[in-house]
């Protein structure tokens, strides 16, 4: 599925039936998820009937789409499969037990319930909610997308106002022209002190998106609770400092998504290989003294959207555990215990290196030598260097490439 969002802008009236037709769609969901409580052992069949029942007893609910409120309940059903998956996996610690939401931010609609203009500039929403008609600010021209590639649409609600998303079928790889292989291959070692070190001896800054703005938003946090008030209907001060504050959280979580989409493409543009790390940051953000810093520098989505450019411009990427990859020497294999106040690996074979650096060389390492297994297995005869020699070119007797090139 490929997204496409743009920014519209609601008079009074149509924020109004925006929000109602969100607050239903928590409704139905709230509703849904109870009734699976109250009856253990129900399926997705019975949820649905009991959609259509609610639909028949709430007249809001049945001014709201019909497809609209059953994504309400595959919402439910997505919570209750990840329980239950997690349960089979034997996930420590919590499993996720589905709970009722109080905030939703969103209503979703597949394929009926809004309607797109001639010129595809402005959409308009056709339930009985009493949205209306919206235009669609943005750089993206949807009229490259046939009308049935449009699967969903979602209307969203951000601190800094509405957007409408347009979800659509399409393989993000037939968006882009090929790549001229690199045949290079690199491992990267994240951390706190560097956002990452690399295999090669290079470098990217940590920006500390968050660290920066602290003092911003400690200061609008404190400025919001001076105005709230205990079992009282709030003030239009407190909405208002409650909204400033929301805007410095979301001007932070933009940075630090846009700073990590453009680090990650540049890794794939740059590179065919890229071994990272598979990090439990879920286990690693319980350290109290760290998990500001933790959660600050965005390790998963890193991740995600490595994969995510690795699978649209065809490029291999590898996530090896972490075990021992900043003791262990890269040059003789013995291990080095450090403390994480030690920053300099020195081994007694004499390589002396930037720990995080002799960490990335580890972590390439491993990658290639799990690469070449897989295809060894694939064809049966040939050497765990295949990769390896592929991305260096300096075996000659391979006639045989990774299709992954």
């Amino acid at each position: 599925m490929f997204v496409l969002e743009y920014k519209v802008k609601p008079k009074l009236p149509q924020i109004e039936a925006i929000n109602e037709a969100i607050r239903t769609t928590q409704f139905v969901r709230n509703k849904v998820l109870r009734f699976w409580m109250d009856n253990r052992g129900v399926g997705k069949a019975e949820m649905f009937r009991y959609n259509t029942v609610l639909r028949a007893e709430y007249s809001f609910v049945t001014e709201l789409n019909s497809h609209a409120c059953q994504t309400a309940v595959e919402r439910t059903l997505r919570a209750i499969n990840r329980f239950y998956d997690n349960c089979k996996k034997q996930v420590k610690g919590k499993k996720g037990y589905p709970r009722f939401k109080r905030n939703t931010r969103s209503v979703e609609y597949k394929v009926s319930g809004w309607k797109l203009s001639k010129d595809r500039q402005h959409i308009t929403f056709t339930d009985r909610k009493k949205i209306g008609t919206f235009k669609l600010i943005g750089s993206r021209d949807i009229n490259y997308y046939q009308p049935e590639q449009i699967k969903r649409v979602r209307i969203l609600s951000r601190a800094d106002g509405y957007y409408v998303q347009f979800s659509i079928k399409l393989d993000p790889r037939d968006t882009v022209k090929p790549i001229v292989p690199s045949q290079k291959a690199i491992g990267i070692d994240v951390g706190l002190k560097y956002f990452y070190a690399d295999s090669r001896g290079g470098i990217e800054p940590n920006p500390r998106f968050y660290r920066y703005c602290e003092k911003q938003l400690n200061r609008a946090n404190r400025q919001k609770s001076k105005k709230f008030r205990k079992g009282k209907i709030q003030s239009q001060n407190y909405r208002k400092a409650r909204q400033r504050y929301a805007l410095k959280h979301l001007k932070v979580s933009r940075q630090r998504e846009e700073f990590v989409k453009r680090v990650a493409l540049r890794l794939i543009q740059s590179n065919d290989l890229i071994v990272c790390e598979d990090l439990n940051v879920k286990g690693l953000v319980k350290n109290r003294r760290l998990s500001k810093s933790i959660s600050d520098v965005a390790w998963s989505l890193f991740r995600q959207w490595l994969e995510y450019f690795g699978d649209k411009y065809g490029k291999v990427v590898v996530a090896v555990p972490p075990h021992y990859t900043s003791q262990s020497c890269s040059s003789c294999g013995s291990k080095v215990k450090k403390t994480l106040s030690t920053r300099t690996h020195v081994c007694s074979c004499g390589y002396v290196a930037d720990r995080d650096e002799n960490a990335a060389i580890n972590i390439l390492q491993l990658g290639l030598s799990r690469v070449g297994r897989t295809l060894t297995n694939a064809w049966g005869d040939l050497s765990s260097s295949l990769v390896g020699e592929i991305l260096s070119g300096y075996d000659e007797s391979v006639n045989q490439e990774s299709p992954s090139f």
